[in-house]
């Protein structure tokens, strides 16, 4: 089992080295506009995956993801040139959910911010639905003293 340390710097090369060769081109014309956005290496150092995200419609993603795939043999030769370790990590590929969870968390903060408001539109016209102050008072006394009067 590797130092985790050493698997992060690892991770971080891996990264920086399939970001320059993705930015340099591949001669497939199916990539799209991809961002690696990690790298995790498992503890023995043995297996690399890599979380991108495309840019685009559903079909661009789709067709990234077959040119990455049908790349991932030339990466894994750039990986292993460019890394000082016995064994290269095998590579594999995962499209990352980030942009689509962003979406559907600011859909659900402005859902949010819709009731709130509503809310707060109703309870400006609210009235309260038995007295204003429902605790029990003690009695005046004013009857009693015109009944000690009247004797």
């Amino acid at each position: 089992m590797a130092d985790p340390q050493r698997a992060r710097k690892m991770a971080d090369r891996i990264k920086e080295i399939v970001a320059r060769r993705l930015d340099r081109g591949l001669r497939d014309p199916r990539l799209g506009f991809v961002t690696i956005t990690d790298v995790r290496v498992t503890g023995d150092l043995q297996h690399a995956s890599i979380f991108y995200t495309v840019y685009g419609t559903d079909q661009e993603r789709e067709d990234s993801a077959a040119a990455l795939k049908a790349a991932t043999g030339m990466l894994r030769t750039e990986v292993g040139r460019n890394i000082t370790a016995r064994l290269t990590p095998s590579l594999e590929f995962i499209a990352d959910a980030v942009p689509e969870n962003a979406a559907s968390i600011e859909r659900l903060l402005a859902e949010a911010r819709q009731r709130d408001t509503e809310v707060s539109t109703l309870a400006v016209n609210a009235t309260y639905a038995g007295d204003e102050d429902p605790y029990v008072k003690p009695r005046e006394d004013d009857e009693d003293d015109e009944d000690d009067d009247e004797r």
